[in-house]
């Protein structure tokens, strides 16, 4: 397993295991595998436990989507109904549809929002 604890060259090891197929799963914790991995012969993601911010996931999935895979990459997150993961899952998704309209959409603005969109952007809850 790859943690943010584990020593340079054991990561090393363990991701050499991994490419050359000596070991048919790797688990990894999610802020270690955003950064510094190519996992080319990783066809399958699965995200057990999702981040507040879903670019640090997209990071960590992206480590699979590689130049030289070869094999289509199927990404699943398993959320469990009614856990403080779905909760996260939410927040990911209000925070992708303002993304969405400040960042990604140059014409988005606040002007198409709702006026019941823009009261819940402020509710404290």
């Amino acid at each position: 397993m790859l943690t943010g604890e584990t020593n340079k060259v054991k990561r090393n090891q363990l991701v050499e295991d991994f490419q050359n197929e000596a070991v048919p799963l790797f688990l990894i914790s999610l802020k270690a595998g955003g950064t510094g991995l190519n996992l080319t012969k990783a066809s399958v993601v699965i995200h057990l436990d999702p981040w507040w911010n879903i670019s640090a996931q997209n990071q960590a999935t992206d480590r699979a989507h590689r130049i030289g895979q070869e094999d289509t990459v199927q990404v699943f997150n398993l959320i469990t109904k009614n856990t403080i993961e779905e909760k996260i899952l939410n927040l990911q998704n209000k925070k992708k549809e303002l993304s969405d309209i400040f960042v990604e959409n140059s014409k988005g603005s606040f002007s198409s929002l709702t006026k019941e969109e823009l009261l819940d952007l402020f509710k404290l809850e």
